[in-house]
């Protein structure tokens, strides 16, 4: 069954699949290769924050082809905008020239490309993100807590700084900060406009609401303090003792103990919508427009990828809607780049996650691609440092979720250590169909017994096969193939100097629903590679 009609397979492959030779379109709330097949996304987040190396990954043309082997399709690759514009009006064009050379590397090697204008706490003066001179804070204080993001909600210095870019205060040079900011989106859209692999624009990474944060927080604890006074008949504690609470690590994370069943953590999450919707919808939409009508002055084609705020990553219902083409009705290439993360991210309590929590954060997360009616990709999860085999549990069951929803996703982030992580290789280094001919139904992997199974129903008028990436072809175990209709001319097609492979499917030429199935073992053992 594996090796009839290999040489036509193989020819498919090495001509057509190897050379991305168009644009990745939404179709129907679904990613659409040239090729008319449903692509999934499964990569990682590929970013530098060190403005001592130029913000640029001391990689070479080989770290791509390793990416390939591990079958990441897709990067979310990250640009800085101290990078590209470290005096106002002024663009770095060497910088722009490396990250340039990377999208091309991944060209080589199929993979896509997302260009994510990343922040964090606004500024290079803080973390990353804004030059100096569009950096104004007026003076006022930094603060940092236990815990880098912390910053976030301590800092009156980067509250004031992201207030004064919403408010699109005036740099140096008399323009607005803003206004600076979608020149430059626009000067980035007309260069890669010509990559067929570049599948779009994210906008911005976690966009944060400023000092209105400070009416975000109390809203929050407020809501813990009535469920402390409902469970242990206590007077609720003070909105002093709340935000003392908060400060310290170790008893906030007690307080996200209390939370971990859904009912309870949706609560307090609905508590602060009010804040949030102002935000997105009064400054963080009409900025997203803005932002789009720029890039499509100089490119139509590629997606928009449009984020929630900042306080949507850990489950608050998000409020933005899609943005509009010239003609007043939805731009039809856009989708929606969520963030997923619990509440214990970054604290040393990072593998403790609560799956309640996680599943209701995903939930919001599909509640609003249906309502925007668009394609997902977790832009961000994980963030497990280290990726030890303690870790292995909590990515799986992301994974699981992600699955399900049938979501796009990278993972944050690539390291070039990753390979040697127990969580790597038990987890994110997985089977998933790469592109599908019709539409996906359901895939997933049973990490106890190795088996895989993916169901769609194809479409009669794509004629391009069906793509399974396996991570190690060798630990398909011998008669396990299941793919009903039957064919007899599925093959493998082993990618170069390792041991992944693709499983190519070709089409019936029907409208027909497809359910292929396999199992993984090891050769040693017979149990299957992820217990």
């Amino acid at each position: 069954m594996w090796l009839g009609c290999r040489q036509q397979v193989q020819n498919h492959v090495n001509n057509k699949k190897e050379v991305i030779t168009g644009n990745i379109k939404v179709t129907d709330s679904q990613f659409i290769d040239p090729y008319g097949r449903e692509i999934i996304f499964s990569g990682l987040n590929y970013v530098c924050k060190d403005p001592a190396l130029n913000y640029i990954l001391p990689d070479s043309l080989e770290v791509f082809r390793q990416l390939k082997s591990w079958g990441i399709n897709c990067l979310r690759m990250g640009l800085i905008w101290d990078g590209i514009e470290p005096e106002p009006g002024k663009y770095n064009e060497p910088y722009l020239d490396a990250i340039e050379k990377k999208v091309k590397w991944a060209a080589e090697n199929h993979i896509y490309v997302m260009l994510d204008m990343h922040q964090d706490l606004f500024s290079c003066k803080f973390s990353d993100g804004a030059p100096l001179w569009a950096t104004l804070d007026e003076g006022q204080p930094h603060q940092t807590g236990p815990i880098w993001s912390d910053a976030y909600l301590m800092s009156l210095a980067v509250q004031k700084s992201f207030d004064n870019f919403w408010a699109n205060k005036s740099a140096p040079d008399g323009i607005g900060i803003q206004d600076h900011y979608i020149s430059m989106w626009k000067h980035v859209a007309r260069r890669f406009s010509k990559y067929a692999n570049v599948v779009g624009y994210d906008i911005m990474n976690e966009p944060f609401i400023g000092s209105g944060a400070n009416a975000v927080m109390p809203l929050i604890l407020a809501e813990y303090a009535k469920i402390f006074a409902d469970e242990t008949g206590q007077t609720p504690p003070s909105m002093d003792e709340l935000n003392m609470i908060w400060a310290d690590e170790k008893s906030r994370l007690e307080v996200l103990k209390k939370l971990s069943k859904a009912q309870k953590y949706a609560q307090i999450t609905n508590a602060a919508v009010g804040p949030n919707q102002q935000f997105e919808t009064t400054v963080l939409q009409p900025f997203y427009q803005r932002a789009t009508d720029a890039i499509r002055m100089v490119d139509q084609d590629h997606i928009i990828f449009l984020e929630h705020g900042y306080f949507s990553n850990p489950g608050i219902r998000t409020s933005i809607e899609p943005v509009k083409g010239r003609n007043g009705y939805n731009d039809p290439q856009q989708a929606y780049a969520a963030h997923a993360y619990d509440l214990i991210v970054d604290t040393k309590d990072g593998d403790r996650q609560s799956n309640d929590r996680v599943e209701f954060i995903f939930n919001r997360i599909g509640e609003t691609a249906k309502r925007m009616n668009v394609p997902v990709v977790i832009g961000e999860w994980g963030a497990f440092y280290g990726l030890g085999e303690n870790y292995v549990p909590s990515a799986r069951f992301i994974l699981g979720l992600i699955e399900r929803y049938r979501f796009g996703n990278t993972y944050w982030a690539f390291r070039g250590t990753i390979a040697d992580a127990p969580c790597f290789r038990k987890a994110l280094l997985r089977a998933y169909p790469q592109s599908v001919s019709g539409k996906l139904n359901s895939y997933g992997l049973n990490y106890e017994t190795g088996e895989f199974t993916c169901s769609w129903k194809e479409n009669k008028n794509i004629t391009a096969p069906t793509v399974i990436f396996v991570p190690d072809r060798t630990f398909l175990e011998e008669g396990s193939l299941r793919l009903v209709p039957a064919t007899h001319n599925i093959a493998i097609q082993p990618i170069a100097d390792s041991k992944a492979a693709y499983l190519v499917v070709p089409v019936t030429g029907k409208n027909v629903g497809r359910t292929l199935s396999f199992r993984l073992v090891t050769n040693q053992t017979g149990r299957s590679d992820y217990n």
